[in-house]
């Protein structure tokens, strides 16, 4: 899981917020064409590291980590992916249809962890 997109200036980890931890960046979604196929957005590397530092706390189960994600206006509940050391956040085919989002498309990501 390699595929990255730009980031915006103000992309980045914020820090913890009342408890947890916020991200948002920016990248580019790619589909895994496994057994069950996925749309998924990788997280970038600096983003990852903050996630890192945070996941002995919340993570469950081969090392994922539960989020509360948005793009657009569209939030949904999820878990992170880990995968080489990145990780990746997949997209339910509602937020695709809601967002109009396709393989390729640079797309804007807020997560929210919670510890």
């Amino acid at each position: 899981m390699s595929r990255r997109g730009g980031r915006s200036p103000a992309a980045g980890a914020d820090g913890p917020h009342a408890g947890g931890l916020e991200l948002e960046f920016r990248g580019d979604v790619w589909f895994w064409r496994g057994p069950s196929p996925w749309h998924f957005v990788t997280v970038p590397d600096e983003e990852c590291r903050a996630l890192a530092s945070l996941a002995p706390q919340v993570t469950y189960g081969w090392g994922m980590i539960p989020v509360r994600a948005r793009i657009g206006r569209t939030t949904w509940t999820t878990s992170l992916f880990p995968k080489d050391g990145e990780y990746a956040v997949p997209l339910k085919f509602a937020v695709l249809r809601a967002e109009q989002i396709d393989v390729g498309d640079l797309v804007s990501v807020r997560l929210t962890v919670d510890v």
